[in-house]
């Protein structure tokens, strides 16, 4: 039995033994044997290199660092691996602890480990603002392998104020995990970590990209198909990447993108090598997950518009409703000072279906700041399922279908894009050319793996000039067909 059988064995007894609901409060998911060795493979091991220091925070039961050593057991020229594990989960301690001892026992390498028994963030506040002076040189590793925790925490938590430097907001752990791994990465030395794919792009993460991006460049990112494939043993539902980077400024020209159906098989895996200012890109640095030329070609075609929402004066907003916090306002049937409320079921092959006979389709008029004025609009689905053909599904709303209402409400489960003025039916029968289309649907899903559609990511998407947006829009209205080849048809004369 080798290192990673070993480990791995070792590892699926503990599971057994803990409960998910358990390990899930701490946002702890264990890495399968197949992840952790190709995580492993990714790392580049010079020639006739003698030593090797390894960090891994958040260590587990140590089967990154065990899939790591294992590795590197075909390298006769290494003679010695220090590692340092990070772990303050006091219920695996033990079983980390006989791991790394009998890595050392059975490895052909001669193994140095220590156990760091505490946060790993917080012990290194000091080291990471810089507090000891500047003189002080932090600990510093060839080589960060890390499955972080993966868990919200609160805006003023400890951690989130050691790193406020790239927090925004209630951080997620996984992030700061990743900024600190390269916080004590030497230079040149390479960090390789599995994460959501959610840091990519939006407003949330943007602090801590503009530092990660400055100060460390990608070279290999793998992706999966089946968001619920990643962690199958944990069910976890997440879309979730594994990412190399390099800890330099020298930017690459290109970037391996990598994708496999699961995390079971890395050997049938599609192989991308894509021009590196493509992926990363714009003052917003974010990562366009561009898998095939196909999707490459997408970014250049549309990339070719310079407008965006905002510079045409239109925007796209969230919904003004949270329904089950207004449950006294809402109504089944219209009533007296009630008016219509608009959710995503509403939205039916491109056009706004109301009522449709479900609960709670009506809302008091008492609070302005649910009430949105009767006027044009295109509805846009927040939420859609992995699984759907589309991520982006809209709807075109027109004031003149409700005649008899000066104010409407929408759901918040549900976007909307509004004009500084109401907007004509030519243009909002345009806007629905461009996101009903096959190429911004696209577009979108190479910006945001989410299955959430965010105002932010759509914002700074390309748009074309308003008088584009104009005739797209009496081209629909001619042909009086809403389906996505109908607006592919159209979009493709103008592109």
């Amino acid at each position: 039995m080798n290192i990673l059988e070993y480990i791995n064995k070792k590892t699926l007894e503990y599971l057994e033994q803990s409960p998910k609901a358990e390990r899930k409060k701490i946002g702890q998911f264990f890495t399968s044997a197949e992840t952790a060795l190709f995580m492993a493979q990714l790392f580049s091991i010079a020639n006739h290199k003698k030593e090797l220091s390894i960090l891994d925070p958040g260590a587990g039961s140590g089967i990154l660092s065990a899939a790591l050593i294992e590795y590197l057991q075909s390298f006769p020229d290494l003679e010695l691996i220090r590692l340092t594990c990070y772990e303050n989960n006091k219920k695996i301690l033990e079983l980390l602890r006989n791991n790394l001892e009998w890595i050392a026992a059975h490895s052909s390498i001669k193994i140095e480990f220590q156990i760091i028994e505490d946060n790993y963030i917080l012990v290194q506040n000091e080291d990471y603002n810089g507090y000891i002076g500047a003189s002080f040189v932090p600990d510093q590793y060839d080589f960060v392998i890390c499955n972080p925790p993966y868990m919200k925490i609160a805006a003023n938590a400890h951690e989130a104020l050691v790193m406020k430097d790239v927090c925004y907001g209630a951080p997620n752990l996984y992030f700061l995990f990743a900024a600190m791994g390269l916080f004590n990465l030497r230079d040149n030395g390479e960090m390789v970590i599995i994460m959501p794919r959610s840091w990519t792009s939006g407003v949330y993460f943007k602090k801590f990209r503009d530092k990660f991006l400055r100060q460390c460049v990608l070279e290999n990112i793998h992706l999966f198909v089946s968001r619920d494939k990643v962690f199958d043993a944990e069910d976890v539902l997440q879309e979730t990447m594994i990412v190399k980077v390099r800890k330099t400024t020298a930017k690459p020209s290109t970037v391996l993108i990598t994708t496999t159906l699961s995390n079971r098989d890395f050997s049938q895996r599609t192989k991308f090598v894509a021009p590196y200012n493509d992926i990363v890109r714009g003052k917003e640095q974010y990562v366009f997950l561009a898998t095939d030329l196909q999707e490459l070609e997408t970014l250049r075609l549309l990339d070719e518009w310079k407008e965006t929402l905002p510079t045409l004066g239109l925007r796209m907003k969230t919904g003004l409703t949270v329904d089950f916090r207004n449950r006294d306002l809402l109504r089944d049937t219209p009533e007296n000072r009630t008016v219509p409320l608009f959710y995503s079921q509403h939205i039916r092959e491109g056009r706004i279906v109301f009522p449709v006979g479900t609960e709670k389709e009506y809302i008091l008029a008492d609070q302005k700041g649910l009430l949105q004025k009767n006027s044009n609009y295109l509805f846009v689905k927040r939420f859609t399922a992995k699984e759907e053909h589309r991520r982006l599904q809209c709807g075109v709303y027109l004031s003149k279908s409700f005649p008899g209402y000066q104010m409407i409400s929408t759901q918040n489960k549900i976007n909307f894009i509004a004009g500084e003025h109401e907007l004509s039916e030519c243009v909002v029968h345009g806007l629905y050319v461009l996101f009903n289309s096959t190429l911004y649907d696209r577009y979108y899903r190479i910006l945001n793996g989410s299955t959430q559609v965010n105002s932010t990511e759509v914002n700074a998407m390309p748009m074309p000039p308003m008088h584009v947006i104009e005739a797209m829009g009496r081209d629909l209205l001619e042909k009086k067909d809403m389906s996505e080849q109908s607006c592919d048809l159209i979009l493709r004369d103008y592109l």
